[in-house]
């Protein structure tokens, strides 16, 4: 098969070789920068405390417990915000790697965590229902998706800010906590948008027990983990999503159906359909204020 691929398609074969190159060669320079940069301020760390310990000659070992915690972790190189949330120290290599997963896992995260992936399929569904073809092309639909989304998520974003970020960004709470808080405004969100039916399906499949008096508010947001929170809502937005588009389709296949018979009937069936019906479609759509009914429906699909 690998001899088959070479012969086939041997630039796709060069790319991932030298983007595996890079990938691996980019990883050990991190490492090894870390490595170095955590020996060296190793190193200054002992030879500061050796002047600070022949400068005062009054002060034993171990003094500096004394001293305010703050102060404590101030002092501390291998303390970082990974290392309040996973227990991981700021001087091993792991934490670049970890870091890096995470950077990289975020973005999908967040998009399946928002009202992202609704949006960016109904559009897709409108483009396909008109047979527009890459007219609006991906980028407009994207980044439409994501500024719907910001204006949607905004109470919630506002929320999180509140009541997590500001007390996180004037060190009144540690990171643990402030991801706590943050989380109770996005998990409220995507409950608001989930089934009592999506839920119950994933908690069956975690083999956990179903309350005797069901799933009530006050169990859903503060017993239910995001682990079955977060499935349950992006299969409800899948599911709403499709039902969107089915709606979508109905009025542009009634234009295909009539104009498909038309053109049968006059015998012109070496035409094809989809070049006359495109213009009737973009005339319809633009005539019934498409775009403001689709955004309309949008936002107020999510009962804000």
């Amino acid at each position: 098969m690998i001899k088959r691929l070479l012969e086939t398609d041997k630039k796709l074969v060069l790319k991932f070789a030298v983007s595996l190159f890079l990938t691996i060669l980019f990883t050990f320079v991190l490492v090894g920068v870390t490595s170095y940069a955590a020996s060296t301020e190793s190193s200054a760390t002992v030879s500061t405390g050796d002047a600070d310990t022949n400068s005062d000659p009054a002060q034993q070992a171990g003094d500096y417990l004394q001293d305010s915690p703050s102060e404590v972790v101030g002092r501390d190189p291998g303390s970082s915000v990974l290392q309040e949330v996973i227990g991981v120290d700021a001087s091993q290599p792991l934490e670049i790697v970890i870091l890096l997963t995470l950077i990289a896992l975020l973005p999908s995260m967040l998009i399946m965590m928002t009202c992202f992936a609704r949006i960016v399929i109904v559009l897709g569904f409108l483009r396909s229902a008109m047979q527009t073809q890459n007219t609006p092309p991906n980028m407009v639909l994207t980044g439409l998706a994501l500024f719907l989304t910001v204006f949607i998520m905004a109470p919630v974003i506002g929320e999180i800010n509140e009541i997590a970020y500001q007390p996180y960004a004037n060190e009144q709470i540690d990171t643990k906590e402030a991801l706590e808080r943050a989380s109770v405004p996005l998990k409220r969100f995507m409950l608001k948008q989930t089934t009592n039916d999506d839920l119950e399906f994933f908690i069956g499949l975690a083999k956990e027990d179903i309350p005797e008096g069901g799933l009530s508010d006050e169990y859903k947001e503060n017993d239910l983990s995001l682990t079955v929170i977060i499935p349950s809502f992006m299969i409800g937005e899948l599911k709403r999503a499709f039902q969107m588009g089915f709606m979508i389709f109905l009025p542009f296949l009634i234009i295909d159906i009539v104009v498909g018979s038309t053109l049968m009937s006059m015998g012109m069936m070496m035409l094809p359909p989809a070049m006359i019906s495109m213009p009737f479609k973009i005339l319809v759509f633009v005539l019934a204020d498409g775009w403001n009914l689709m955004i309309g429906s949008i936002v107020s699909s999510y009962n804000l």
